[in-house]
């Protein structure tokens, strides 16, 4: 095992299966980011969503995918430009993994991409327990979505933030109050019913816990971007806070603690979710002046 990921690997104090699979997720997604930074990738493009909140701000939960802005619109921008990068970059440490566009059947603003290693033979690289390996199935997969928005909605701020592992470097980021507006377009306008994503509940609290201000401006243009506001209006704090009632009232907390409990260390942070706990929440929001 390379000297730098044993290093990285301290961190998580592993012990079952899930911790591991969840360490070695972390660790190529931040491998995965130096290469990016190594191929000049956030100098047209910032990193933002779950993955960011983890790596850059501490938020105490796993996340699973790499989702980034470009900084300005570009319908041309082709992220496969960059895989052999990620690829090489994880090599360089002794994992071997295959990055691949995925293929769109309909024009989006989203293009997209897979990492995606076998587990058995990154557990082994690792020094994985063999009582786990043992009960890994050969065709299991570590997988990690890429993301990246090439027709940003404007209005939003970034910031550089250095990590230190694998080696120092260098990412841009969005500052937390964009973030925290892109989570809330998040919650307000994820087309399912059904797979709730509690892990945006789960944040929504943190960026709270954190005294975080929403960047209504930002939010907004986001909205009217998704067809879920009227670019004719303004959004006022009354306005975001009965779009957020709404949503409150109409989200099944089970699916949503469902969703979110492989992600954390303490599952009982989420015992109180409920309409109440949530409404509850809302007092509390902050705004960028």
């Amino acid at each position: 095992m390379h000297d730098a990921i044993k290093l990285m690997l301290q961190k998580y104090h592993c012990r079952s299966e899930q911790d591991y699979v969840n360490a070695i997720k972390e660790i190529f997604q931040e491998i995965a980011l130096l290469g990016l930074w190594r191929a000049k990738f956030f100098e047209q493009a910032a990193f933002y969503g779950g993955s960011a909140l983890r790596i850059l701000y501490k938020l105490d939960r796993f996340s699973e995918d790499l989702d980034f802005t470009l900084l300005k619109p570009n319908k041309k921008f082709n992220l496969s430009a960059y895989n052999q990068a990620i690829v090489d970059e994880l090599a360089g440490f002794g994992f071997n993994v295959e990055v691949s566009a995925k293929n769109k059947n309909i024009q989006t603003n989203i293009e997209s991409a897979f990492i995606k290693a076998d587990t058995k033979k990154q557990f082994l690289i690792i020094e994985v327990p063999a009582k786990i390996i043992s009960r890994i199935h050969s065709m299991h997969t570590i997988k990690i979505k890429m993301e990246i928005d090439i027709n940003p909605p404007g209005q939003f701020t970034t910031e550089v933030k250095t990590l230190l592992q694998p080696i120092p470097f260098f990412v841009k980021t969005l500052i937390p109050s964009d973030l925290f507006a892109g989570k809330i377009h998040a919650i307000l306008c994820r087309p399912w019913q059904k797979r709730i994503k509690g892990r945006d509940w789960y944040d929504f609290v943190w960026y709270i816990a954190h005294n975080t201000p929403i960047n209504l401006t930002h939010l907004r243009k986001r909205l009217i971007q998704t067809n879920a506001w009227d670019s004719k209006n303004k959004l006022s704090k009354s306005d975001l806070l009965n779009l957020l009632r709404n949503k409150i009232n109409n989200t099944d907390y089970e699916l949503a603690k469902k969703d979110v409990v492989p992600f954390l260390r303490d599952i009982r942070s989420v015992d109180l979710w409920s309409v109440k706990f949530f409404s509850s929440l809302l007092d509390q929001l902050s705004y960028l002046k």
